[in-house]
């Protein structure tokens, strides 16, 4: 195993067994004190490198590499964020190290969970690997503390290597992008780079430069409740129009039959009784048009409903939350062009496909900041069959290296 390897081993051993989850409920920044915890520790680990670190109140840590070379540079950042899901158990993470994957199914830990490559067939890529997996009790938060490791190791590597020639480096990791804040309270004038990168992907290869554009909706439904006995023309059962509302949207247009492009509506949480119902939506779509006709839809469908009603029972509140980073980073050709030269250097497959997601990079790209997003060597992410690849991750290392070393060059 090579020295870099045992290296992430025990990085990304360490940062996964500080709970960073965040919440959704909290109105702070960070929603959570525990993410302090890591943030604390990264702060502490970059000024043992010897780099001039910039913390925040709203735990947005920022740290520089300064230029090696004596010429002009863009100045790059990279970023990762350091909280995970909250839609899993996140305490007392016990990661364990399979050494080269021989492809089998894995027993997680004393639970009843199978790792199986017939379930997730993206495990069929890391075979021969060497890879970190749960014990099956809790996520495993390398989404995004993978992330957060490759650019340590990143900086650590540039530093023992000061013969590979790199402009200023900007370093920033951030709280809160698993509830979709992590740029909220971002300075990006206070980051001053000219571009960036977030290493927050997921397989070998990805280079996302296309994401959703994204809006969440609530439906709120608003009933009458009188004895079932005398109901008759009285009654307005507000659970009953939220399930109208949900079958008048296309059935075929959700996450569990769309993929690519294809936008999708999707039922994230309904709940209510006869008085009153409440449905949360979130909407997606890569096409600027198409998002805007699905939002659309939502009003018809309101009004459709209203029609039959003379006291309105039906409310809907849509709210854009990010959109497609397409349009901010593909006029700069250079940003994309950059990751690809050292992707065909490293004999690595460039895959471009959309993310049918968002990173923080979406909102930072329309703050100012184009920002694609790289692979950072994981799986199944927010959830017990998390898993990452220490060989990729060693690739993501690699790929932030080079893409240092060809800014520098191509402005000689």
């Amino acid at each position: 195993m090579s020295n870099m390897k045992e290296q992430i081993i025990d990085r990304l051993t360490r940062y996964v067994k500080i709970d960073t989850q965040s919440d959704p409920n909290s109105n702070t920044t960070p929603s959570t004190t525990k993410q302090w915890d890591l943030l604390n520790l990264l702060e502490s680990e970059l000024k043992a490198l010897g780099l001039e670190t910039d913390m925040d109140s709203n735990g947005y840590l920022f740290a520089t590499l300064d230029s090696n070379v004596e010429y002009d540079v863009p100045t790059v950042g990279f970023l990762a964020h350091v909280d995970t899901s909250p839609d899993f158990n996140a305490t007392n993470v016990n990661p364990q190290i399979i050494e080269k994957y021989d492809g089998n199914p894995l027993k997680l830990g004393k639970t009843d969970r199978i790792l199986d490559p017939k379930v997730f067939p993206e495990l069929k890529q890391v075979i021969g690997d060497t890879f970190m997996i749960t014990d099956g009790t809790s996520l495993l938060g390398a989404d995004d503390k993978a992330g957060v490791v490759e650019i340590m190791e990143g900086l650590n590597y540039l530093l023992e290597h000061p013969e590979i020639k790199h402009g200023k480096i900007r370093v920033g990791f951030t709280p809160d992008e698993e509830i979709g804040r992590g740029p909220h309270k971002f300075d990006v004038k206070r980051f001053n780079a000219d571009f960036a990168y977030t290493m927050d992907g997921s397989q070998l290869g990805e280079l996302q430069f296309e994401s959703f554009n994204a809006a969440a909706a609530k439906v709120t439904c608003h009933g009458v409740n009188v004895h079932p006995g005398s109901a008759k023309n009285a009654m307005i059962n507000a659970i009953s129009l939220g399930q109208q509302f949900n079958s008048l949207l296309p059935p075929s247009e959700v996450p569990e039959r769309t993929e690519g492009y294809e936008g999708f509506y999707h039922l994230m949480n309904f709940e209510g009784n006869v008085e009153k119902a409440t449905l949360q939506y979130i909407i997606r779509d890569h096409d600027k048009k198409q998002f805007d006709l699905r939002k659309k839809r939502f009003m018809e469908i309101r009004d459709d409903i209203n029609s039959h009603f003379e006291d309105y029972p039906v409310k809907v509140d849509v709210e854009d939350q990010y959109y497609n980073m397409a349009e901010k980073i593909k006029p700069h050709q250079h940003i994309i062009d950059i990751p690809t030269k050292v992707f065909n250097r490293l004999g690595i497959e460039p895959n471009t496909e959309p993310i049918r997601g968002g990173t923080d990079g979406s909102q930072l790209s329309f703050m100012g900041l184009p920002t694609p997003n790289i692979f950072t060597g994981c799986g199944n992410f927010h959830g017990p069959f998390e898993y990452a690849s220490i060989d990729v991750m060693e690739k993501a290392v690699q790929v932030m290296v080079g893409i240092t070393e060809e800014v520098a060059k191509s402005n000689q």
